[in-house]
């Protein structure tokens, strides 16, 4: 009780700021970043190297109250097949301007609902890219799946076209939750479609599930993880949900004055994960949890871990190029962003270049900040020695840095000759420490509660 006393007196409540799957963060993106940037960082990876590969559906055919994604709803597939011929025209546009023998690492299908696509056009899609970019022998992929949203042909199909990951949405599994937040998908729904998953072979399973939703309770969220348990994914994200209906018009269906407390939400996330861990999971940053023996939990351990616009990843390639409406790429010289809109977007590419929008790139201590913010959302510690060899900056500055979050954050850190260390009870308090090491002014309305 002392210390949720003392996180409260630090404003752990109160706070609202970013998650940091960037740095600096989207809303500091800017119009300076176009087309020409993202071909000539394009041009300029290594050949032979490895890439990561996001391609973004913005498509569903409901719309769930709870998400502040950027998709559409379609009742047919005819939007979905026209804006597929964009895509394999944008990857066309991709394959020209990479350097000879670049090859996939990883690859991603997000959204919106990819499982939304036909057999056929998840096969098309599938072809066009391997066809442009071929995969890694040890590349993976993985695919968002909505169980609601899928069927055999549709997993016969991702499983023919090399599909090694799935994610699945869970949110809740109370129904009076899942109706107030317009996602209605039952225990069983869920559970066939993770039977259907592992049938085919795919044995890698990500699952997502929320806390901090309206009438959620202890009692409530001990069930659905107890539940979430019983299917047991290799990993789960523990997200806190988000209420930011000024940007997500969609979320003014859900009663705000039936949102738990920043206080309550604590209580949730902590018996949330106090359940992950009794079953056996390993902790894994600041809201993931990993079976032991997981490629993510040994990441953890040997901190190898990284956070980027997707979130925690054990992927090392140096680049991630993010495809579609508004998706975001990451090039070691900055970000670049497609234009949201998907006729923007849709416009752009027919004219035969790239659809960036908007975006960052590198300069002064962003490269720096960025690293010490990486490592603190992944390991919550800051190493001294690895930032002044790799990432430049001075003794004093770090140490500057350090006695200025030390004084802010008292005991919930400590300064050693080796770094900085966030110990277990400072931990719910990550995201604003991270936020001390951020040199760009922020609008506290563009972001979610600290906790």
């Amino acid at each position: 009780m002392e210390t949720v006393s003392q996180l409260a007196r630090l404003g752990l409540f109160d706070a609202k700021v970013p998650r940091y799957t960037s740095y600096p963060t989207a809303p500091h993106f800017k119009g300076d970043v176009g087309p020409d940037q993202f071909s000539d960082w394009t041009a300029a990876l290594p050949p032979d190297s490895k890439i990561s590969l996001y391609i973004h559906i913005p498509f569903c055919r409901r719309l769930c109250w709870f998400c502040a994604c950027r998709t559409q709803g379609t009742a047919t597939l005819s939007p979905v097949a026209a804006y597929l011929e964009t895509l394999k025209a944008e990857i066309a546009l991709l394959g020209a301007a990479l350097p000879q023998g670049v090859r996939l690492s990883a690859l991603h299908w997000g959204g919106g609902t990819p499982t939304l696509l036909s057999p056929g056009m998840m096969t098309d899609l599938a072809r066009t890219v391997f066809a442009t970019i071929p995969m890694a022998e040890d590349a993976e992929f993985s695919v968002e799946i909505d169980p609601s949203e899928i069927d055999d042909a549709r997993l016969d199909a991702l499983a023919e076209a090399g599909m090694t990951r799935a994610s699945i949405g869970v949110q809740d599994f109370d129904p009076e939750i899942q109706k107030i937040i317009g996602r209605e998908q039952s225990f069983e729904v869920t559970r066939a479609a993770v039977e259907g998953i592992r049938a085919r072979g795919v044995t890698s399973l990500n699952t997502d599930i929320l806390y901090g939703l309206p009438n959620q309770s202890r009692a409530r969220i001990t069930e659905s993880v107890q539940k979430l348990l019983s299917l047991s994914p290799d990993r789960v994200a523990l997200y806190g949900y988000a209420h930011v209906p000024w940007m997500a018009r969609r979320q003014t269906m859900i009663p705000s004055d039936l949102l738990p407390t920043p206080e309550e939400r604590l209580q949730l996330f902590d018996t949330a994960r106090r359940l992950f861990l009794w079953d056996g999971y390993d902790e894994i940053g600041i809201d993931h949890f990993a079976r032991k023996g997981d490629s993510m939990a040994a990441a953890a351990q040997d901190r190898t871990l990284r956070r980027n616009v997707q979130g925690y990843t054990v992927d090392p390639a140096p680049a991630l190029i993010g495809l579609g409406a508004s998706a975001i790429s990451r090039f070691p010289q900055g970000y670049a962003q497609n234009l949201a809109g998907t006729g923007d977007y849709t416009r752009a590419i027919r004219e035969g270049r790239f659809a960036t929008g908007r975006g960052h790139a590198f300069g002064g201590e962003d490269l720096l900040r960025a690293r010490m913010i990486e490592t603190l959302m992944c390991s919550f510690s800051i190493d001294r020695e690895e930032i002044l060899r790799d990432w430049g900056g001075s003794a004093r500055q770090i140490d500057a840095m350090f006695d200025d979050v030390k004084r802010a954050f008292g005991e919930f850190v400590t300064i050693s000759h080796r770094g900085l260390d966030i110990p277990v009870e400072g931990r719910p308090l990550t995201r604003m420490i991270a936020r001390a090491f951020d040199a760009y002014q922020m609008d506290k309305a563009g972001h979610s509660h600290a906790i």
